[in-house]
């Protein structure tokens, strides 16, 4: 969602993080700021005001009917984005204790007895991904320690393996 409302304009998304553009303007000789009622806007404002409804229409259009239920009270972009990220993601706290469990998922993942190494793996990029859905970003490397760690001692690659010095493995079959 991030990229495609990026991709449509980037104004968007500040809109989405940062809540809506409120026209201003001054009074009392230049003592205080109120927001312009929409007969005062010009140009400008209604342009920057437009994005707004722009980026409720697509994450709007982004969402099945069952989260629209979710967001229709909602007044803002931003609104609608809080909303969702805490329906998919849970409170801070909800977030924090699905991301400590799918690590302690991760530390301690083994290979199952009766499991292929496709169901293993299918198994482990589930944890990966959804880890990756909640921010915690695993380095590519681990996660190749953590797979070759796995395996069963009863495996063995076909081949004869060298490392050409190049960060690379090469397979002579």
């Amino acid at each position: 969602m991030h990229d495609f409302i990026i991709a449509e304009d980037s104004e968007l998304w500040d809109v989405i993080c940062d809540g809506p553009f409120v026209t201003m303007k001054t009074v009392d000789e230049g003592t205080a700021t109120v927001p312009k009622t929409r007969k005062e806007y010009n140009d400008a404002d209604t342009k920057a005001i437009e994005k707004n409804f722009r980026a409720k229409k697509i994450l709007v259009c982004g969402i099945g009917p069952d989260e629209y239920n979710h967001i229709s009270a909602c007044q803002s972009a931003k609104e609608i984005w809080e909303a969702l990220q805490t329906a998919h993601e849970g409170t801070t706290q909800v977030k924090q204790s699905k991301i400590d469990m799918l690590t302690t998922e991760f530390e301690l993942f083994r290979m199952k007895d009766d499991e292929s190494i496709q169901d293993m793996h299918t198994r482990f990029t589930s944890i990966i991904n959804e880890l990756h859905l909640l921010g915690e970003i695993i380095s590519r490397n681990k996660l190749v320690r953590k797979i070759l760690s796995v395996l069963p001692g009863s495996w063995e690659s076909k081949g004869k393996c060298h490392n050409r010095g190049k960060g690379f493995v090469e397979v002579d079959h």
